[in-house]
């Protein structure tokens, strides 16, 4: 009886199981999409990871700024070390100590005027040589960066200057509390300034044109 019994159970589980391993084999898992694959591993390494051009820009730009800081403090602890040297005090003493009893002997109205109408004069020459002068040479068929450059330092030194004059003349004399004193010297800066301008332009003309001539001499020699 008993046999006939585990026959009977046995018998009937077979179909069931036989079923489920059809549904099992008709209906397999589901790919896992969270698994990493060699294709998901390289997508994301490439998304974290930066670029080569990146990281090499981002190096340049960490070495310049540690080159910079470096040269600062050197700078810094070069002229630190002037500052308290003995010799460079006296050495700079005997430049400035002239200059400090000059400037105390002409701390008048009328040198400050004249030393605001030169500098005027220079801004006004070299300005225009640097615009007017240089398109009249240009039209000429030549042009000479060494001028263009020499024009351009006169003009900074000039501007300079007449900054410097002012500051020294508000400070030292009555000069800038006078309108007629600062118009006429500005006036007198600019006329004399036009002169230079004139003159300029004539030897750059004339050099442009020397030029010329001796050309054709060297293409027959």
């Amino acid at each position: 009886m008993k046999l006939f019994l585990v026959f009977t159970f046995v018998f009937l589980s077979l179909p069931t199981a036989g079923v489920s391993a059809q549904d099992d084999a008709a209906n397999p898992p589901a790919a896992d999409e969270s698994a990493v694959t060699p294709e998901n591993s390289a997508t994301a390494l490439s998304k974290d990871e930066p670029s080569s051009t990146e990281t090499t820009a981002s190096d340049v730009k960490d070495k310049a700024k540690e080159l910079a800081a470096k040269t600062e403090s050197t700078v810094d602890d070069i002229a630190g070390s002037i500052d308290q040297n003995e010799t460079a005090k006296k050495a700079a003493e005997g430049l400035l100590g002239p200059i400090y009893t000059l400037a105390e002997k002409l701390s008048f109205s009328s040198f400050h005027w004249l030393a605001f109408g030169l500098m005027s004069a220079g801004v006004v020459s070299f300005a225009l040589q640097l615009v007017l002068g240089k398109l009249v040479v240009l039209f000429k068929g030549s042009i000479n960066v060494r001028e263009i450059l020499s024009d351009t330092i006169g003009l900074i030194i000039s501007l300079v200057g007449l900054v410097l004059t002012t500051q020294a003349a508000a400070e030292n004399s009555d000069f800038t509390h006078s309108p007629a004193a600062v118009l006429s010297a500005a006036v007198f800066g600019a006329v004399v300034g036009i002169v230079l301008y004139r003159w300029g332009q004539a030897q750059e003309v004339r050099a442009v044109a020397g030029q010329r001539a001796t050309i054709p001499s060297s293409k027959k020699l």
